[in-house]
């Protein structure tokens, strides 16, 4: 229900977007010896905040709720990694730790938001903490 809420829905698809992003920075690391490799990076919030739905979800059963689906997080070649090595790989191990403990601040600070949300709603409905 809480997702209604326009900052619920947004801060929602930001934690999304943080976890699918410390998902490839992970692959990133576990392929930092393998030949040939390209490090991946998300596409941008932004990006898939401004993107128009493609289109509607499909029902697998009759009580499931309908709605449209604005794409998933999408990982594609990093265009901004710092180098590539002899063998051709362009996982930088120190790049990819400064893009984990990024992405965990932010989470950080997008799980703590949408709490402060809850709390400031409950104190609005309820009068109390």
């Amino acid at each position: 229900m809480l997702e209604k809420i326009a900052f619920f829905a947004n801060a929602s698809q930001r934690i999304e977007w943080l976890t699918e992003r410390q998902r490839v920075i992970a692959g990133n690391v576990a392929n930092a010896n393998t030949p040939g490799y390209k490090a991946q990076d998300v596409v941008s919030f932004e990006s898939l905040m401004t993107r128009a739905p493609t289109g509607t979800l499909s029902l697998t059963h009759e009580r499931h709720l309908t709605g449209t689906q604005n794409g998933a997080v999408e990982s594609r070649p990093d265009q901004t990694a710092w180098e590539e090595s002899l063998d051709g790989n362009t996982v930088v191990l120190e790049q990819q730790t400064i893009r984990a403990n990024e992405t965990f601040e932010q989470f950080n600070l997008a799980s703590r938001a949408y709490k402060k949300g809850q709390e400031l709603l409950t104190l609005a409905l309820v009068g109390n903490r």
